[in-house]
């Protein structure tokens, strides 16, 4: 199918029309700035409603990772400055989830460095999560690396109903940002979260160098894969990393990305992730342009927003992160 109109192409996909790569999308590169938007608002309204999803993570093990990832602060061949540490004492993990359930964020993640949570570690991080699901209400996810198909069991009956994985990229693009791992080791790991019956998170990087083709590609992928919730990362390039120095994306670059996205994966939660300061009122215009959700608090190793000031933007934009009865454990509407 070739686009020949937004609006025509955004009635279609309401009406249940899916976009597929071999259909001509290149409108979406060229079409106004203004007019892609709006179409994705319609999409929005539609799909996702005034709902957006809120989740936070606490980056529960840090550094000396053995993984090559050239945007990474934390890659041990990276020389970074970060902080490094072992496995944070389940107290100070759970101290941090009750914080921001208290702020009224809708979900709560430990983010771990490495190829791998294993061992104790990942002991200690059941052990954490069993806890969390007693005691909160706040929902749970969990990044961990290329698991296997029995942690991933331990961790679903820990009570952890999101994984967060991404594909960071399109698989032609991929050698160029990563040779310790495949593209195809991200998806083995994603297709097993599935098959466990987790609601995986899975989305990318923009700015490392990719084209818009690789974009689209990325964005095909997911929704290939049956994603329900997507973080769109823009690459903030740090110091001492392989991307030091790379320029930031332009906001226009960012909005149609996470407008094209949309278009893509209509029922997705596309999510606002690192870079949200590159864009107009640190994302507010993005989320009724095509985002219906956010990573608020602090991130990884870049600065993020508070979860207070989050809240407040919501209000402004007259949007709500309550949950619904039909919201799922992605924050996806059905």
């Amino acid at each position: 199918m070739k686009i020949t109109s937004i609006a025509k192409l955004t009635d279609q996909i309401l009406a249940g029309y899916r976009l597929k790569p071999q259909d001509d999308v290149s409108l979406l590169l060229t079409a106004d700035l203004a007019e892609l938007q709006e179409g994705a608002r319609r999409l929005q309204d539609e799909f996702c409603g005034n709902h957006v999803d809120f989740c936070t993570i606490i980056n529960g093990r840090s550094g000396r990772c053995g993984e090559n990832c050239k945007y990474c602060a934390q890659a041990a061949c990276h020389h970074t400055g970060i902080d490094t540490y072992d496995f944070l004492p389940k107290e100070e993990i759970i101290r941090h989830a009750k914080a921001n359930q208290d702020a009224d964020a809708n979900r709560f993640a430990i983010v771990t460095s490495g190829r791998a949570l294993t061992g104790r570690d990942f002991d200690k991080a059941i052990e954490a999560y069993k806890e969390m699901n007693a005691t909160l209400s706040i929902g749970l996810c969990a990044s961990h690396g290329l698991l296997t198909r029995e942690q991933l069991h331990r961790l679903y009956a820990a009570g952890v109903r999101s994984y967060h994985h991404n594909i960071e990229t399109s698989r032609r693009f991929f050698p160029q940002i990563c040779t310790s791992h495949t593209y195809d080791d991200r998806i083995r790991t994603i297709k097993l979260a599935q098959a466990e019956g987790f609601c995986v998170c899975s989305g990318g990087i923009i700015g490392m160098g990719e084209t818009w083709q690789d974009r689209l590609d990325m964005a095909f992928a997911l929704q290939e894969l049956g994603i329900e919730s997507i973080p769109i990362n823009a690459l903030m390039s740090i110091p001492g990393t392989g991307m030091e120095g790379r320029p930031s994306l332009p906001a226009e670059d960012i909005l149609r990305t996470i407008a094209i996205f949309r278009f893509i994966n209509p029922t997705a939660n596309i999510r606002l992730a690192a870079g949200r300061k590159l864009l107009p009122e640190n994302g507010a215009t993005a989320l009724r342009a095509g985002a219906s959700a956010s990573i608020t608090g602090d991130m990884l190793t870049t600065s993020g927003t508070t979860i207070k000031d989050d809240m407040e933007m919501l209000k402004r934009l007259g949007l709500t992160n309550d949950e619904e009865e039909e919201v799922t454990t992605c924050g996806v509407h059905r």
